[in-house]
């Protein structure tokens, strides 16, 4: 990377940890010295850091993010209905009705695929809680980075990320209910980003 920003011509390169940038990019005071926490759920990873002093004090690299549920999606659908479908479809499904806690009013949604024992297209009724118990394994993946990252913390700057909150980013934060997740199993307050 820094080869390549050299021979476009640029005189200086700095590389920045994702989780700065991304708490830079959403306004956090990173330059300061109390603690700010950053969970930034990606296509391919998640990256969860605590940030003061402009560098990251703790942090975890997962490679869960938004195609890791989008996969786990399509397997369920595989798995339970002997249906495939394509990651884009998987990906629709997310978007549509995909939820990390029990919604009041369950979402459904039709989905399309092919079906694996009759080759032809088929069509089946999904809900909300069903996209949720298919993307259970990889959400856990990323409580359990969340709450590590939390007990490495240390004691001043987990009082700073206790008043404060703790801040989302990346396209995975907006699956329905992810930020009342991390607060519910946390006990820290958990915002996504503008």
């Amino acid at each position: 990377m820094r080869d390549s920003a050299k021979h476009a011509g640029a005189r200086e390169v700095y590389l920045v940890a994702e989780p700065v940038a991304a708490a830079i990019g959403v306004g956090l005071p990173v330059d300061q010295p109390s603690g700010n926490m950053i969970i930034d759920i990606g296509g391919g990873t998640s990256e969860i850091a605590v940030v003061a002093l402009g560098g990251i004090v703790v942090s975890r690299s997962l490679r869960v993010g938004g195609n890791r549920f989008d996969e786990a999606i399509a397997s369920y659908i595989r798995r339970k209905y002997n249906l495939m479908i394509g990651e884009r479809t998987a990906e629709e499904v997310k978007i549509a009705i995909g939820t990390a806690l029990p919604l009041e009013r369950e979402l459904t949604l039709d989905v399309r695929g092919r079906d694996l024992v009759a080759g032809l297209p088929r069509t089946i009724p999904m809900t909300s809680s069903e996209i949720m118990e298919a993307m259970e394994k990889p959400l856990q993946q990323v409580v359990t980075a969340v709450r590590a990252v939390l007990e490495e913390t240390p004691p001043e700057l987990a009082s700073d990320i206790i008043d404060k909150g703790m801040v989302m980013t990346g396209g995975g934060a907006l699956l329905r209910n992810m930020d009342r997740l991390l607060t519910q199993v946390t006990g820290v307050p958990c915002h996504v980003a503008e």
